[in-house]
């Protein structure tokens, strides 16, 4: 997905003021992505209790694949369809997810055009 970003230059605009790490959990396993300027810089696998993240999106692989497909079923079509159907959680600073959700949003749903399903 870090290849892909690259290659969309409206959402590294979007992002360019995103310097943050953040959690994606899939079951169970850890991935910290640490973002600046609105490009992934590096990517981490844990668990990690010493590494700090702003906000963490937490899924059950099942559900990140239906996610990813190029048109999801309704409810997995967005990460706040994930959590109300109880396929993930969101936790920590959501203000920081609030004031970039169009970025993380549109982040997240470049496995769709990648086909990581």
């Amino acid at each position: 997905m870090a290849a892909a970003l690259e290659r969309r230059p409206h959402l590294l605009r979007l992002g360019r003021l995103f310097n943050e790490t953040i959690l994606i959990e899939v079951d169970q396993e850890e991935f910290y992505l640490t973002f600046e300027k609105g490009r992934v810089v590096e990517i981490k696998e844990g668990p990690s209790k010493k590494l700090p993240w702003r906000f963490a999106l937490r899924a059950k692989g099942d559900a990140l694949r239906e996610f990813w497909q190029p048109l999801p079923k309704p409810g997995f079509h967005d990460i706040f369809g994930l959590v109300k159907y109880g396929n993930g959680s969101i936790d920590g600073d959501i203000l920081t997810l609030v004031k970039n959700l169009r970025y993380f949003k549109e982040f997240m749903a470049l496995g769709r055009k990648e086909g990581f399903s």
